[in-house]
């Protein structure tokens, strides 16, 4: 759709969030209006539905209307592919990242069959970053978007079918009197498809502080790879780390090389980190230390800017405001695994463990990128795994065809 459609609901609305956040990550341009702020958008919700105030309501280019629908709803109205074509394939990738893509493409030049089975949209996180600077053959740069776009398109180019808007529930091994045939995968939508090969590249998540104004505000002001969107901030007066830990310090002291000034807030009695990165942060001469602090709000300025991240202090309950043009969010991963719990062997902190061939404890299974225990959280790395994910699922292949 090249016109951008408009959602009409409240910010204290859920299923308001859900449908912001489900056309967000698939990269749907809209129009946000809060009813509560704007009497003719209430007024328009009420002539819409008979006189009710049901929100969401999403009003598309083409003058149709959805009220409070369902991400099954959105992505038929949006149509997004959610069933397979076929009923078997050589390989199935549970995730849509860049490692996903970089494995489907290979396999699929080796003439595979290759399904991709995202639950948002193609592209993963790459997909929502406003800038790479440090992407391989890209000097000035390159959006996001932008780069996740030409992944798919070449993933596309041979062959490579995308499913978005559905999840892999579980999986199953097919035994036959040879031996292992493959796996049954069950799909969130319902279907199964069978596979001779899994590929689990579903990533993981940015823990966020889920304080208010946080949704709206990120790639706005709000991020989570200092490396990627630091170079942003140059010149900037001053930019908040939100997390002691030993990342928050690291990118802390990155940062520097930016911003004025970089102050970092942690919510525990005393910074996380190591000591030595300790003692670095305190003598720096561009940054601070917030202990006891929390993110109560984050402040948007007249162009939908980070300005300032509201803080509580944990002690004395005290509010106050604290001016940043950008915040940087390093308080944890969350490793996509929820559901491969019992099927694969996990370690403590629920990413995937594999061998040095990419293998999980499943047989068929392998698994690479962010979501596999070791990896670096790099998208140059991640795109590495892909491809030498690649490569060992076609050993396997090959072994199983003698």
């Amino acid at each position: 759709m090249t016109a951008k459609l408009k959602v009409i609901g409240a910010s204290w609305c859920p299923d308001c969030k859900r449908a912001k956040t489900f056309l967000g990550q698939h990269r749907i341009e809209f129009d946000w209006v809060d009813m509560e702020s704007d009497p003719s958008a209430q007024a328009e919700v009420e002539r819409i539905n008979g006189g009710k105030r049901i929100i969401p309501t999403i009003i598309f280019p083409d003058g149709s209307i959805l009220t409070e629908p369902s991400n099954d709803e959105l992505a038929e109205k949006l149509q997004i592919v959610r069933e397979a074509s076929l009923g078997s394939y050589d390989v199935v990738i549970a995730g849509g990242g860049p490692t996903a893509l970089t494995t489907a493409i290979y396999a699929a030049r080796e003439n595979l069959k290759v399904l991709i089975i995202e639950k948002s949209a193609v592209g993963g996180q790459a997909g929502v970053t406003e800038r790479f600077d440090n992407y391989p053959g890209f000097p000035d740069g390159i959006g996001g978007a932008e780069l996740a776009g030409r992944f798919e398109q070449q993933a596309r180019k041979y062959g490579v079918e995308i499913l978005q808007a559905v999840g892999v529930e579980s999986f199953k091994e097919i035994d036959n009197e040879e031996g292992y045939a493959g796996l049954d995968i069950a799909l969130s939508t319902g279907a199964v498809v069978q596979a001779r090969v899994l590929l689990v590249a579903t990533g993981s998540t940015y823990r966020r502080t889920g304080a208010d104004g946080e949704d709206d505000l990120i790639g706005a002001g709000i991020h989570f790879c200092a490396t990627c969107d630091g170079p942003f901030y140059k010149g900037a007066k001053e930019v908040v780390v939100l997390g002691g830990g030993n990342s928050g310090l690291e990118e802390g002291l990155f940062l520097t090389q930016f911003a004025d000034h970089v102050t970092v807030i942690e919510r525990g009695t005393e910074l996380r980190g190591s000591k030595l990165l300790q003692e670095k942060v305190y003598n720096h001469p561009k940054m601070s230390v917030k202990l006891n602090e929390a993110v109560k709000s984050f402040v948007a300025n007249d162009k939908s800017q980070l300005e300032s991240v509201e803080l509580e202090n944990l002690n004395t309950k005290e509010i106050s405001s604290h001016d940043a043009s950008g915040a940087f969010v390093f308080i944890g991963l969350d490793p996509n695994t929820q559901w491969l719990t019992g099927s694969v062997e996990l370690d403590e902190r629920k990413f995937i463990k594999t061998d040095q061939m990419f293998n999980t404890s499943a047989r068929g299974v392998f698994a690479a990128g962010d979501v596999r225990g070791g990896s670096t959280k790099q998208l140059a790395s991640a795109v590495g795994e892909g491809a030498a994910a690649a490569i060992q699922i076609r050993y396997f292949l090959d072994k199983l065809e003698k």
